[in-house]
């Protein structure tokens, strides 16, 4: 008698969306979208995943100690304007002082929800908000709301913890690359103008003094030094050519 294989159980629909949503995510990591692309990336593959009413993305201003909402898919006049939140304070706040994601059953009921009549008048109930961690360090929080009562699963909040721990990353990278890119400009500009002041040497003035009349023409003119410094360039090649 032939033993009878039992069939393979088919994938979970929550484990599809987990990697659709860390495979979307992780897309923006290699790309060269600007970070604001990103943030609007995440919170709408998030919402999808999370079939989330609100979905909004905290990033922690480590100078103010304060988490800035920088991306929501809601069209909620009144929930993109919330104030500020303290590190510490509100769900969100005390989500990035523990580093432990939180669920809260109803937002108009729970005291440490600081904004509880936006959640009123935006029919918002349940609300798991994750940690965004990355080496280590957590840089904001991912809120994804319901608006009817929900009880969060563990695999949900693994879901979500995933993805913000990718997004985090894509968001580091997509930060190292402006500041390179700062950098890389720094570097040029710097070229320029040493190359300027050579010129301005050539003509007669010391190195402070060449420095001080490229400052000077750029704060007068409203340019930058480098626009001056290539101009200065451009002008001694042209003389050159004659």
């Amino acid at each position: 008698m032939t033993r009878k294989v039992p069939a393979r159980a088919p994938k979970s629909s929550a484990y599809e969306k987990q990697i659709e949503a860390l495979s979307k995510i992780s897309q923006t990591i290699a790309s060269n979208l600007y970070l604001e692309d990103i943030l609007r990336l995440i919170v709408m593959v998030t919402a999808e995943v999370m079939d989330s009413k609100i979905c909004s993305l905290m990033l922690l201003d480590e100078q103010k100690g304060e988490l800035v909402v920088r991306a929501t898919q809601s069209v909620s006049e009144a929930y993109n304007k919330k104030p500020n939140i303290r590190m510490g304070e509100g769900i969100a706040g005390i989500v990035v002082k523990e580093g432990k994601p939180i669920t809260v059953p109803d937002v108009r009921e729970d005291k440490r929800y600081l904004n509880r009549d936006v959640a009123k008048s935006e029919k918002l109930c349940s609300l798991l908000s994750v940690p965004m961690s990355v080496k280590g360090k957590v840089i904001g929080v991912l809120n994804a709301y319901t608006s009817s009562p929900h009880k969060f699963t563990r695999t949900e909040t693994n879901i979500l913890t995933a993805v913000a721990n990718q997004a985090a990353v894509a968001i580091e990278n997509a930060q190292i690359m402006v500041k390179s890119r700062i950098i890389q400009e720094e570097l040029e500009t710097r070229k320029f103008v040493e190359r300027a002041k050579g010129i301005l040497m050539r003509k007669g003035l010391g190195e402070e003094d060449a420095f001080r009349r490229i400052q000077k023409q750029a704060m007068s003119m409203r340019k930058t030094m480098r626009q001056i410094a290539e101009a200065i360039i451009l002008s001694d090649d042209l003389e050159k050519g004659k």
